[in-house]
């Protein structure tokens, strides 16, 4: 097979990403669980400063929405991963789950039910409706502020490979714009680098944004060598994102964290009146699934 005829299945794989059938049937093979991009280990400093658990009482970050009990957190495109299991183990007491994968959302209700002692230590949510599946680009069963965080592994990443990408982003944005809470934080872990997301993320919504980053495949313990740069510290940003490429080099090897703020006064673009404007190219959003090392998850 020759390189376009390699790069035109891959690409033919990476658009089913967005749709339901895909990860219906992916589910149905693959059983175990995994997290994409990084476990919960790795990305706990961060999610902590932002959104403390209930037992830490000493955080001083003003733009986190800590409070005498943990925040509702919403985990989005759970998939099969021990992440929010993770969470609660962590402290955090309110985490619910949704996936647009019917076949995912029964696994992971068997997997709770079939474990009691979970019942009473780890009050953990997966949400499945019969009537529409619950699909991220339309969580109509949720009010709106109804989250403290909203947590997205991959997700908006699995959105921009399918058809119509764009406007199906601006919905899910939209939605998660509306079902947090005021100053409520949406954590975005992504490929996408700072010249696709950041265009994205602040033309559709009025959000302080906040740029983190973390290697890839950081594995459990961590490493010995010096991280590119510390989880914890945001990078600098400015207008033409240049800051970026001054602080971390060309091309780092990271997964990027966009830590979003929820500016209450503000708006967010519904999706019909998304203009020409706020429209990337199909290339731009998938360039980063076309690489086969693009494919990394943790399985345990």
């Amino acid at each position: 097979m020759d390189n376009g005829s390699t790069i035109t299945t891959t690409v033919t794989t990476t658009q089913a990403y967005g749709e339901s059938w895909y990860w219906d049937n992916r589910y149905a093979k693959e059983s175990g669980p995994f997290d994409w991009y990084q476990k919960y280990h790795a990305l706990a400093p961060l999610i902590n400063l932002y959104v403390p658990p209930m037992h830490n009482k000493n955080n001083h970050n003003n733009n986190s929405t800590s409070s005498s009990t943990s925040p509702q957190i919403l985990v989005v495109g759970c998939g099969n991963s021990e992440f929010s299991e993770n969470m609660v183990d962590a402290g955090y007491d309110h985490v619910t789950n949704i996936d647009i994968s019917s076949v995912v959302i029964e696994a992971m209700q068997n997997k709770i039910s079939n474990r009691p002692h979970l019942k009473c230590i780890l009050p953990i949510l997966f949400i499945y409706r019969e009537d529409m599946t619950m699909d991220v680009r339309d969580m109509s069963a949720f009010q709106s502020e109804s989250f403290g965080a909203v947590i997205d592994k991959g997700t908006l990443d699995s959105i921009l490979c399918g058809s119509n990408s764009r406007g199906n982003a601006t919905k899910m944005l939209h939605e998660v714009w509306r079902v947090l809470k005021d100053k409520g934080v949406y954590i975005l872990i992504t490929y996408g680098a700072p010249i696709y997301r950041l265009r994205l993320l602040r033309e559709l919504c009025s959000w302080d944004i906040k740029l983190h980053v973390i290697e890839k495949f950081l594995q459990e313990g961590g490493c010995s060598e010096k991280p590119l740069w510390e989880l914890t510290k945001p990078v600098p940003l400015n207008e033409e994102e240049s800051s970026v490429e001054a602080a971390l080099g060309k091309a780092p090897d990271v997964h990027y964290i966009y830590v979003c703020i929820k500016v209450g006064e503000g708006r967010c673009v519904e999706a019909e009146t998304c203009g020409i404007s706020c429209r990337l190219s199909a290339e731009e959003d998938m360039a980063p699934f076309i690489s086969p090392i693009s494919y990394s998850f943790y399985s345990n």
